[in-house]
């Protein structure tokens, strides 16, 4: 395999130049994000034309972030992980020019969640190893393992997606699934308040003391993993905050010995957590509880909407699972009962291609449940 590691930044404008040219390229990278919030780039792939470049992460790339962004179009394999990167290094967003083969395997029926390994067996029936996963990427020399793992990534990308395309187009799904890697790359690009962050864990059973113990300690833990670029995991993992809100910790000794809480964060921060859940504002302050989860009341509500989804599926060949998820449907059953409530705040997935399809006729079927409830 023929690939060129780019470790001179004299070598980034010839690269940039042909990512012009290009109609579409591959593009990957490698980072570790194991003690850090954000992530730490190792490597960034790049096929274009044939040709794999392996970029080292230790230079200036801004150019190159640019030229990503104004791309004709940027071919990646589940791309989340990769476009949080781009956003932290770039400090711009969103991207509006992803295609992601992970998405295209899902319209296409293979599964929600294919690997770029299986994809590639799959649909071009060649084996790649992916051994090196978690190997060290801010190391330098990278072995010779390290550096076919990272070349390989992107090897037949390029030509994984070709093959996809043609499929997607000959289904007339092609538009379908460029507009779910822009409504994903989007709902990566939503910047949230540290003050909104409980809403991760909230649920109907959190009470009104809970939801606001809760929300002090998740606005605590996000503005200290922003502040410090720390895992919010290594400062209090979910389970952890769990638990207090379930047990109330009055004792610094009672939270050093039930909750698995670092040595570092305890001695650091634990008097503090413990004012987060026993120093409350004025309880008429405290959040309202959550509602319930909506349960239609006529039986036939659900299958109407089940036979709506089978219908839609089979017109289209999509599968369920990738017309509608299951957190959609909450947020529909919840918006269903907000008068006045503007359509365009919904999730970027149910506007576009599913509104008409979807969402208004499962609005419309709902609001009717509701309305035979009150009946």
């Amino acid at each position: 395999m023929h690939y060129q590691w780019i470790a001179s930044q004299a070598a980034l404008p010839a690269i940039i130049q042909k990512l012009k040219q290009s109609h579409s390229h591959a593009l990957d990278t490698e980072f570790i994000k194991v003690d850090t919030l954000y992530p730490k780039l190792g490597v960034l792939q790049i096929n274009v034309d044939g040709q794999v470049y392996l970029v080292d992460g230790n230079l200036d790339l801004s150019i190159l972030w640019q030229a990503i962004f104004t791309a004709k179009q940027n071919i990646f394999h589940a791309c989340g992980e990769d476009v949080d990167l781009i956003y932290h290094y770039a400090q711009q967003k969103p991207l509006t020019n992803i295609f992601d083969t992970q998405v295209a395997m899902a319209f296409l029926g293979y599964g929600m969640q294919v690997g770029y390994q299986a994809a590639v067996e799959t649909i071009l029936n060649i084996q790649v190893e992916k051994d090196q996963t978690r190997s060290d990427w801010l190391a330098r020399p990278l072995s010779p393992e390290q550096v076919q793992y990272a070349a390989n990534d992107v090897l037949y990308l390029q030509q994984l997606a070709e093959r996809l395309i043609e499929d997607l187009k000959q289904k007339n799904l092609y538009d379908y699934v460029i507009e779910d890697c822009q409504s994903y790359c989007l709902s990566l690009a939503q910047n949230y308040s540290p003050e909104d962050a409980y809403l991760d864990m909230a649920n109907f059973r959190h009470s009104s003391k809970q939801l606001m113990q809760l929300k002090q300690l998740m606005t605590w833990r996000e503005e200290l993993a922003l502040r410090e670029n720390k895992p919010r995991s290594y400062i209090l993992k979910n389970g952890a905050i769990q638990k207090i809100l379930e047990r109330n910790p009055k004792t610094f000794h009672q939270l050093a010995g039930q909750y698995e809480i670092r040595s570092g964060i305890l001695r650091e921060h634990g008097k503090h957590i413990l004012s987060l859940i026993n120093e409350l504002p004025d309880p008429s302050t405290w959040l309202k509880r959550l509602p319930r989860p909506y349960r239609y009341q006529l039986a036939e509500t659900s299958v109407a909407i089940e036979q709506l989804l089978n219908q839609v599926s089979r017109d289209l060949s999509v599968p369920i699972d990738t017309l509608m998820r299951k957190k959609w449907m909450t947020q529909l059953q919840v918006f269903a009962t907000q008068e006045h409530a503007d359509i365009q705040t919904l999730n970027p997935y149910l506007l576009g291609w599913r509104l008409d399809l979807i969402t208004k006729p499962i609005l419309e079927l709902i609001r009717k449940d509701q309305g035979a409830a009150r009946q």
